[in-house]
């Protein structure tokens, strides 16, 4: 958004303090003061001054030259996941699957062009990247983040396929806008989506909707597998069954919960 578009109440400080916290990840997790400005295209005094306030307010930690982030930060994230019922209502159904399918399952929400996971049930570890909560990817290549495009409004869906940059991840990702979107019309139209090995060579995954009362869809529930698993089609007919049915039970423990 250009400063001319935004509200004459948008603080552009506030937005480049946040900039600051979210230029550290796992691939950088300490990061010096030239790197931080260069990440978030401030200048150095100005990187220098949001570190230096973020480190005096215990959410950043520094050894004179290195910046990393402090267990503090998790103050933040935390904050939003105790304001949802989701994670905690879906963890016991998410629990029972994987002890029936001996596959790892995890609960996303989407965030502007990518899913963010709220819950996470780990089996043996199948991905080269580590995921847990608050991990990203983006939308168009996951399973979840597949379910959770094809209930967008329609006005919504044509303006993220006309501007998302859909890099190939693999071979396999798909990275055509119109080619996207046929798949993500079949996806709403049967209610689950499966994606092979289009994130990452060797996994595939499957999801479903969750819905809220209303009918919309606030969520996906997945089940991940290696592809030496079975043949394409044996995954989806064993994995799929359960993991439609677990996104039901979780649906209807949400829905016990809101007429509490």
């Amino acid at each position: 958004m250009t400063d001319a578009a935004r509200p004459g109440e948008f603080v552009q400080s506030l937005e480049r303090g946040l900039a600051v916290i979210r230029a550290f990840d796992a691939e950088r997790p300490q990061l010096t003061l030239s790197e931080v400005a260069r990440v978030t295209g401030l200048t150095r005094a100005a990187a220098r001054r949001f570190l230096l306030t973020l480190v005096e307010l215990g959410y950043v930690h520094t050894d004179g030259r290195l910046f990393s982030l402090r267990p503090r930060i998790l103050d933040l994230g935390y904050a939003y996941l105790s304001s949802l019922s989701l994670p905690e209502v879906a963890q016991p159904h998410m629990e029972a699957l994987v002890a029936q399918v001996h596959e790892s399952c995890s609960v996303s929400v989407l965030d502007g062009d990518e899913v963010v996971y709220v819950a996470r049930v780990p089996t043996k570890r199948i991905m080269t990247v580590g995921i847990s909560v608050g991990t990203r990817f983006p939308a168009y290549a996951t399973s979840m983040g597949r379910v959770l495009l094809a209930a967008r409004p329609a006005d919504w869906l044509d303006d993220y396929l006309a501007t998302a940059q859909l890099r190939p991840l693999t071979r396999r990702t798909v990275t055509d806008a119109a080619k996207l979107r046929a798949i993500l019309t079949k996806i709403a139209a049967q209610g689950y989506a499966i994606v092979d090995q289009e994130l990452e060579e060797g996994l595939r995954s499957l999801a479903a909707p969750i819905h809220g009362d209303d009918g919309s869809v606030i969520a996906a529930v997945n089940v991940s597998a290696h592809a030496s698993r079975g043949s394409f089609e044996a995954i989806r007919k064993e994995l799929l069954p359960p993991l439609l049915a677990a996104a039901k039970r979780i649906e209807e423990d949400l829905g016990a919960g809101a007429r509490r």
